[in-house]
């Protein structure tokens, strides 16, 4: 560890995750907005369905760790909601036990401390034509249809009326016009739009957020942002600029 010790922040979940320091990716516009406020932990694994996130949900997450996480952002479903595979295998979850692993997961975060907090995101849609074109001839045949992702993501918005934060992405990303081109790299996975679409709906939902404290990046403490004789000298020749909480870099500035 290096100090000193920021709210940590830990994205978990399958290849929406793993992949989102990528291209733009939504994981790394979190970092880029929270730099000095808090660490972005990336705990994504390329493949993964909901059953597997519970089997590892004490090693990921072990109860007993020195530092909780103030907050756990968690995406699984689109792998669950895949066609079956003849044979048995593959990442194919039924929907009820989705659901059933989705609570599981929610409820041992939760339990990590008094204020770990959890935003569970929803299947994203699917380009089925992109995805058929891109489809590696490794594999066999993915069924993966829209119709299933939109029964997944209804599925956890219908959970998490259980007093849990969600953001629907398979709705935020349809209302792109063009969507099916513009938000995926290969028909499943992001493209920079599509991250940014996840990013702002992230970001919302935790300016929305009655949580105390609040984990808004704007009502965050900046590490070290207080002023100093070492900041650049002003236009005046006597005072320093305090430039801490400047984001004159970012592209987009968000709220």
């Amino acid at each position: 560890m290096v100090g000193p010790n920021r709210p940590l922040f830990v994205l978990f979940g399958s290849s929406i995750v793993q992949f989102s320091f990528s291209n733009d990716g939504w994981g790394a516009i979190l970092a880029d907005v929270y730099a000095r406020k808090a660490d972005i932990l990336l705990r994504g694994y390329s493949g993964w369905n909901s059953r597997r996130a519970v089997q590892v949900i004490d090693q990921v997450f072990p109860m007993d760790a020195a530092i909780q996480p103030s907050l756990v952002v968690v995406y699984f479903g689109g792998n669950d909601s895949m066609g079956a595979h003849s044979s048995g295998l593959g990442p194919h979850v039924p929907l009820c036990e989705y659901v059933e692993n989705m609570r599981k997961i929610t409820s041992h975060i939760t339990s990590l401390s008094d204020k770990t907090r959890v935003i569970l995101l929803t299947c994203p849609p699917v380009n089925e034509e992109m995805l058929r074109q891109s489809q590696s001839k490794i594999f066999s045949d993915l069924v993966r249809t829209n119709k299933a992702c939109q029964s997944y993501s209804d599925a956890l918005m219908d959970l998490c009326q259980e007093n849990i934060k969600v953001v629907n992405i398979f709705t935020a990303i349809q209302k792109k016009d063009d969507w099916q081109n513009a938000c995926f790299t290969d028909g499943i996975h992001l493209s920079s739009e599509g991250s940014r679409i996840v990013a702002e709906e992230v970001l919302n939902s935790l300016k929305e957020a009655e949580w105390e404290p609040s984990l808004h990046w704007k009502s965050m403490q900046t590490e070290f942002g207080e002023d100093s004789q070492h900041d650049i000298v002003g236009i005046d020749g006597k005072t320093t600029v305090n430039i801490s909480e400047w984001t004159f870099h970012r592209k987009i500035q968000w709220d």
